[in-house]
């Protein structure tokens, strides 16, 4: 399925998800988007809450080349809106712009904004990705949800604390990550595989990408105790569903 021809109005809105890791250390049988939480795998979590927000045009979920999983553990999930590439790098950064060149050829524009969200974020609300929305589209840049740092924070050292350092001015980098597909791939290439987000890319091709207040809900599951307080959470809202 291809894009929509872009309107003589605003710019498009897709969502981009890297979905090519192996979560080596999540504990997990399986790579851990696929993990069940509250009798779903992690990613359709995450992919509910992207489809249901109207303004994304479409999904594009970037798989590892040899993903055996996808199709089996969420079957009938791929619709027009919700698309899927086998692209996947052994990066980040190299799955994000597999990513990006794949929307470019379903017929997205350099200037159509790209949403790039971790699929181990599956505690996403709607209404999150809708303040982003708001914020970034009127942006020159773009930018990112994200959380003032409240702890303080230590530099260690051989397991030992070696500092602590100003917490003052800190934020903790949330996804989704919002930006022009274009100046993304160009941010991406300059900065290579190294780079952990997005900002990152356009922060070394001298963009300030804006801050977004972000949700603490919306933490990544990395660690094994994350998958429990992940099922917590998710239970909990299943059963304030229902009443």
């Amino acid at each position: 399925m291809q894009a929509r021809p872009a309107p003589n109005g605003p710019a498009r809105c897709f969502a981009l998800v890297p979905c090519a890791g192996v979560g080596e250390r999540a504990g997990q049988a399986l790579p851990k988007q696929y993990a069940v939480l509250a009798g779903r795998p992690m990613v359709a979590h995450t992919l509910a809450a992207l489809a249901a927000v109207p303004r994304l045009q479409a999904t594009l979920v970037v798989l590892a080349p040899a993903d055996a999983h996808f199709e089996r553990l969420l079957p009938g999930l791929a619709d027009e809106r919700l698309w899927v590439a086998r692209r996947g790098g052994a990066t980040r950064a190299a799955t994000v712009a597999a990513g990006l060149d794949a929307l470019r050829q379903r017929g997205a524009a350099a200037d159509d904004w790209v949403l790039v969200h971790d699929a181990a974020r599956c505690m996403l609300q709607p209404a999150w990705v809708d303040r982003l929305i708001d914020a970034c589209l009127g942006d020159a840049v773009g930018g990112l949800l994200a959380l003032p740092l409240a702890d303080t924070l230590k530099q260690a050292r051989d397991g030992r604390v070696e500092c602590t350092l100003e917490r003052s001015g800190k934020w903790a980098a949330q996804t989704p990550q919002m930006f022009r597909i274009g100046a993304l791939q160009r941010a991406l290439v300059l900065a290579g595989d190294a780079v952990t987000d997005e900002a990152s890319a356009l922060e070394a091709a001298g963009a300030r990408p804006l801050l977004v207040t972000g949700e603490l809900d919306n933490f990544k599951l990395t660690w094994p105790q994350d998958f429990l307080l992940a099922e917590r959470l998710l239970t909990l809202r299943a059963m304030e569903d229902r009443r």
